[in-house]
């Protein structure tokens, strides 16, 4: 299938052709004529599918045939859990839209960058908003911005936005939308919490899975190397000299450790950098791009990148630390290896983390073969496995006790 069959405009398909979308994956093939039948659509499919064209573009292209104002109003709201991701979905519409005659006005809201810009793009007119929720909730409670056009509102990797308390926040802004929109809904999972989101949304809603082998890219390397933890910073810069890796991703737990690591990287001349949630927006972004242009060789980072980012030619993303759960192991991985190309992803297998590798072997349906680097071979036994320990009920009152003590006041009312 080609994207003209879509019968999407001239304009359109010259920009795809421009920036080498070729032909749609199979996300867009399936998303992309039900959202122009105006139908609402949940969809499933893992991270480096092609989730955000397949909502952008037939959504331009509603917007090409729609009535034009002299002032725009906001016709689209594109929810994002994260800044970075808010910033790459705005600038999507941006190059899809970049051969029109009359442009679509795209305004980002986000936390970290100075509001009173913000809602002077947006009084001034705009048609297309993506926001994370913490900044949208400021500007709706300041009553300065206008939601009544409403016609597409976009939930874009719903499962991470459970993480950031999103469910709570939800409420707020359905009471500033129409209840007469397009409901498009993106997640690489769907447990129960976020069906629970979706049946708020809608309740008419076409649900459309894509299911990959594995649920892992079959053009990436996985490989588990065992170490010892206090050795993991010498391998890692041993590998990134002997396999010559000029742009590495580094995935550790915490932002201190980033912040500490790449430190220590460049004091060994290695252009490294961190990346995470405490450094403030203008640094987040200059960091990004420096990445992508090949100005930083390693990029130590939290989980904010491991969703949703899309930075070409990654030759290799390494697991330092294991991510939390089997589904984060699936999007960190496929920051490598995308658009068909080969990449590489490596996981330091510890004494302390080696059952939990196990389980994400598992639960994502891998057997790596381990392997021992001569000179950083692991030393010791892994540790057993223990048992959790029954949770203590500690002091302070749980949410569910504080809503009983609630209800009881209302019945003794």
């Amino acid at each position: 299938m080609a994207f003209s069959q879509f019968n999407l405009s001239g304009n359109l398909l010259k920009s795809l052709e421009e920036n080498a979308y070729i032909k749609p994956t199979d996300i867009q093939s399936k998303v992309i004529p039900l959202i122009l039948e105006k139908k609402d659509v949940m969809a499933k499919a893992q991270t480096g599918s092609g989730k955000t064209a397949s909502f952008a573009l037939p959504i331009l292209e509603s917007w090409l045939s729609s009535e034009k104002r002299k002032k725009p109003k906001i016709k689209t709201l594109v929810l994002a859990p994260t800044r970075e991701l808010a910033l790459q979905v705005s600038r999507t519409f941006n190059i899809f839209s970049s051969n029109f005659e009359n442009k679509p006005k795209v305004v980002t809201v986000i936390g970290g960058e100075q509001i009173g810009q913000q809602l002077l793009d947006i009084q001034k007119g705009c048609d297309i908003v993506v926001a994370t929720t913490g900044r949208l909730l400021d500007i709706l409670n300041k009553k300065q911005m206008d939601l009544s056009a409403l016609e597409f509102f976009v939930l874009d990797e719903a499962d991470k936005m459970l993480d950031l308390g999103f469910e709570q926040e939800l409420d707020l802004i359905l009471n500033n939308i129409p209840q007469n929109r397009q409901n498009l809904l993106f997640s690489a999972t769907y447990p129960q919490k976020v069906k629970d989101i979706a049946s708020k949304i809608t309740k008419e809603a076409v649900f459309i899975s894509i299911e990959n082998q594995n649920e892992t890219v079959d053009t990436i390397l996985q490989r588990a190397i065992e170490v010892n933890i206090e050795n993991r910073s010498s391998l890692l810069r041993h590998l990134i000299w002997e396999e010559k890796w000029n742009k590495v991703l580094v995935f550790v737990a915490t932002n201190k450790a980033a912040d500490n690591i790449a430190a220590k990287f460049r004091k060994y001349g290695i252009d490294a950098e961190s990346f995470h949630g405490h450094l403030d927006q203008e640094e987040r972004n200059y960091t990004l791009e420096d990445f992508k242009d090949n100005q930083i060789q390693v990029l130590f980072s939290s989980d904010i990148s491991a969703r949703g980012l899309h930075i070409d030619d990654i030759n290799c993303v390494v697991n330092y630390d294991l991510p939390r759960s089997p589904a984060d192991y699936i999007h960190r991985i496929g920051r490598t290896g995308r658009a068909g190309k080969e990449g590489m992803a490596i996981s330091f297998i510890t004494l302390e983390n080696e059952e939990h590798f196990k389980l994400i072997q598992k639960r994502s349906k891998i057997n790596l073969k381990r392997e021992q680097i001569e000179g950083f071979e692991r030393i010791g036994k892994p540790l057993p496995k223990q048992k959790g320990k029954a949770p203590t009920k500690g002091k302070r009152k749980s949410k569910k006790d504080k809503l009983r003590e609630q209800q009881a006041k209302s019945n003794n009312k």
